[in-house]
């Protein structure tokens, strides 16, 4: 017996919804990337963890708001926690290795290739093992030609956000990326939601109801949507982050603020004025009669 499938429940609430938290993941995350590539060898590897946190999260919230619509009309739904809360370990460990990859290597084609193959394939276990950790009274079938078709949507769209990440400085080119790796995620699971179908065991009432999805997700996206709150107020907290400024590591850079903190400096006849210093010096006698 084929269960009824529907994946809209909520209307347009839940796709749009799920969206803005994938585009939200993917700013915090592709701004930490960013980040990393202009600061110190020590703080690199705490921006790219971030990074890739908040992408997995954003990757994990989305897909959990989006099955907040989703409904099989004869059978009630279900889910184990262990194996949906593997699937957010999975998506930010995976994440991590593409973003670590690119954060480290820079943006030459192999990082990027590798990076973005790593980081869709990480979206895309994370969405079959998160429906993996679905329970009703059936089992699901997917089509495989429609299965592939997510996945390289992913790894596609994954690989273009990370160039864009690493090689387009500023803040609006930023967002536009964050948009595309948005839509990678969103387009990667409505495409993966359309290649599922439901069959149902024999014994299945027709017309079982049971508790509503909204019930048992809003508890589990409690703490990721935090997460990606605080990674926010971290990111808001860091010009370099959101405006995208030039690196203040810059040779050229350091030179001018080198310049602009000597032209500064207070003139009292002291180490920070060198020149007066030794003008006090060579001429002593000149002070005391003062």
């Amino acid at each position: 017996m084929q269960g009824t499938i529907d994946g809209f429940s909520y209307g347009a609430v839940t796709p749009v919804a799920a969206f803005l938290m994938a585009c939200l993941g993917a700013a915090l995350g592709l701004r930490c990337t960013t980040r990393s590539l202009r600061t110190e060898r020590s703080f690199k590897a705490g921006w790219l963890a971030l990074g890739a946190t908040s992408i997995g999260s954003g990757i994990w919230t989305m897909h959990f708001i989006a099955m907040m619509g989703f409904s099989v009309e004869e059978a009630p739904i279900g889910y184990d926690k262990p194996v949906t809360f593997a699937s957010l370990a999975v998506a930010i460990v995976m994440v991590g290795v593409g973003i670590f990859l690119v954060g480290y290597r820079g943006a030459t084609p192999m990082a990027l290739v590798t990076g973005g193959t790593l980081t869709g394939l990480g979206v895309a276990t994370m969405h079959y093992l998160g429906m993996a950790g679905m329970r009703l009274d059936g089992q699901f079938e997917y089509d495989t030609i429609t299965v592939t078709l997510s996945v390289v949507i992913a790894v596609v769209a994954s690989t273009a956000a990370l160039w864009a990440a690493v090689s387009i400085h500023g803040f609006l080119p930023s967002l536009g990326a964050a948009v595309v790796m948005g839509v990678a995620v969103s387009g990667m699971h409505y495409t993966g939601m359309a290649a599922l179908r439901v069959h149902l065991h024999p014994a299945t009432l027709t017309g079982t109801t049971g508790v509503a999805p909204t019930v048992l997700l809003v508890p589990m996206l409690i703490g990721p949507a935090c997460f990606l709150l605080l990674a926010g107020v971290v990111v808001m907290f860091d010009p370099l982050v959101v405006m995208g400024t030039p690196d203040w590591n810059d040779a050229a850079a350091g030179r001018a603020l080198g310049i602009a903190a000597q032209r500064q400096a207070p003139r009292f006849g002291t180490h920070a004025d060198p020149a007066s210093f030794h003008s006090q010096r060579r001429d002593p006698v000149q002070h005391h009669e003062h």
